[in-house]
């Protein structure tokens, strides 16, 4: 038998036929950066394109996104330094900026899914993702404190918590706090593998939120390893998560796979900040098409098993398929 593989790709009507994988606005969620103010769009150098909302323009941001039919976001907020503290109490404020922010989302957009972040680091005037003594990162304690977070969210009209902090059991405790406060219908996102990762910079950067002390290593994953997030996943799903996530996607496809080959629950890929960065310097000096190498990128997320992709690219993608 005389094989010739080309012969499936010997024009674009029979190449779209048997792809295999493609990416969608829903297979899409679109992180947003939320500031105090009125009348605020405030560009993110380290990422073109992006900017910083306050609550007004955001709304517009969203209405501009709903129109090319992403209707699921994952808020994330720049908090004043004069804010935070040691134990993040104005993360779980019902007035603070990121609860507002949710209600007013929610309020002029009901249909649109939204993921809201539980994490210290954002509030925390240490910088990490717990509360810290003595240079170590308490576990525990800091649950009590997440619990607080996810409920004030959940009362703020987030459809979806998502637990960013790699803390030991917090899935589990969020799930009590929520179904003994009657949010049964409230899923958890659970980032089952987040790693310590040099791409996340851009994202510091936006939010102001870099470790004042030491670094992650201690609660986010090491890079070298793959067995640990079937032990992170396999305690998610015990203790009662919704959806699984990658941190980042695209230096861990494999992990992507992995998870993928061993649970049935949605998998989503974060295409991080610093693989945005990336593609947009690149494009910029003319060291690569920034279309195509998106495309590429996302798709390659969505081939590793991916459902669902948080990405900074969700808006342009959007666009693209207006075209």
């Amino acid at each position: 038998m005389n094989r010739r593989p080309r012969r499936n790709r010997q024009s674009e009507v029979i190449r779209n036929l048997v792809q295999e994988n493609t990416v969608g606005v829903n297979d899409l969620i679109y992180p947003i950066f939320i500031i105090e103010g009125q009348n605020q769009r405030v560009e993110i150098s380290s990422m073109p394109g992006i900017n910083r909302f306050s609550i007004d323009t955001l709304l517009e941001e969203i209405a501009a996104c709903v129109a090319l039919g992403i209707k699921s976001f994952a808020p994330f907020a720049s908090i004043p330094d004069q804010l935070k503290d040691k134990y993040a109490t104005e993360s779980h404020n019902p007035d603070g900026l990121y609860t507002r922010a949710l209600r007013e989302i929610k309020k002029n957009f009901p249909e649109v899914a939204l993921f809201s972040d539980v994490a210290m680091d954002p509030y925390s005037s240490d910088g990490h993702d717990g509360i810290v003594e003595n240079g170590e990162i308490l576990n525990d304690e800091t649950l009590e404190v997440l619990g607080k977070m996810a409920l004030a969210q959940a009362q703020a009209g987030a459809d979806v918590v998502a637990p960013s902090d790699m803390m030991d059991g917090r899935v589990g405790h969020i799930r009590r706090v929520l179904d003994e406060n009657g949010f049964h219908k409230v899923g958890i996102m659970s980032y089952s593998a987040k790693y310590a990762s040099a791409f996340y910079g851009p994202f510091r950067d936006a939010l102001s939120s870099a470790p004042k002390m030491g670094d992650k290593k201690t609660y986010q994953m090491n890079p070298a390893n793959s067995r640990e997030a079937l032990i992170e996943a396999e305690l998610d799903v015990a203790e009662g998560a919704d959806f699984l996530m990658v941190k980042p996607a695209l230096a861990y496809l494999d992990i992507i796979k992995l998870l993928r080959d061993n649970t049935s629950l949605p998998i989503a890929g974060y295409n991080v900040s610093g693989e945005y960065a990336m593609v947009k310097a690149a494009a910029e000096r003319g060291w690569v098409d920034g279309e195509k190498a998106m495309l590429e990128g996302l798709v390659s997320i969505k081939r590793a098993g991916a459902d669902i992709i948080l990405s900074y690219f969700a808006k342009e993608f959007g666009q693209y398929l207006k075209k």
